[in-house]
């Protein structure tokens, strides 16, 4: 019986958990809001920043007519690659994940405000 009600248990909070992480594009629009001085995500113009439009599955510092920082030509060089995984290990701490890139976000702390950005970004592709 205690097996039972740690099973229902778990998977409701497995269910909520997934749930609440659930990416909500039009919730990142309005997180991307922060980013739209220095980015572009719906039109491939460069700014202070590269355009986004088409960034997921990008290699690393490699976006047509942007001058990268040596350290973000260098991750795109070993192969990083904007997944779903390594935009969000960046935008949680940009100057952690790659030392010595140019951009002076601090980075995004809620796990939500992240996955929306992300659902956002793969709109523009």
């Amino acid at each position: 019986m205690r097996f039972a009600v740690a099973f229902v248990a778990t998977s409701t909070l497995l269910l909520v958990t997934a749930h609440a992480q659930a990416q909500d594009a039009a919730a990142g629009e309005k997180i991307f809001a922060r980013c739209k001085a220095c980015h572009e995500a719906d039109v491939d113009k460069n700014k202070v920043g590269p355009s986004l439009k088409g960034v997921v599955g990008r290699k690393a510092g490699t976006h047509e007519g942007f001058k990268y920082s040596t350290a973000m030509q260098e991750a795109g060089q070993k192969g990083i690659v904007w997944d779903e995984a390594n935009i969000t290990s960046y935008l949680k701490d940009p100057k952690a994940f790659i030392p010595g890139n140019k951009m002076a976000f601090p980075g995004l702390k809620k796990d939500d405000e992240i996955a929306n950005v992300i659902a956002y970004l793969k709109q523009h592709m």
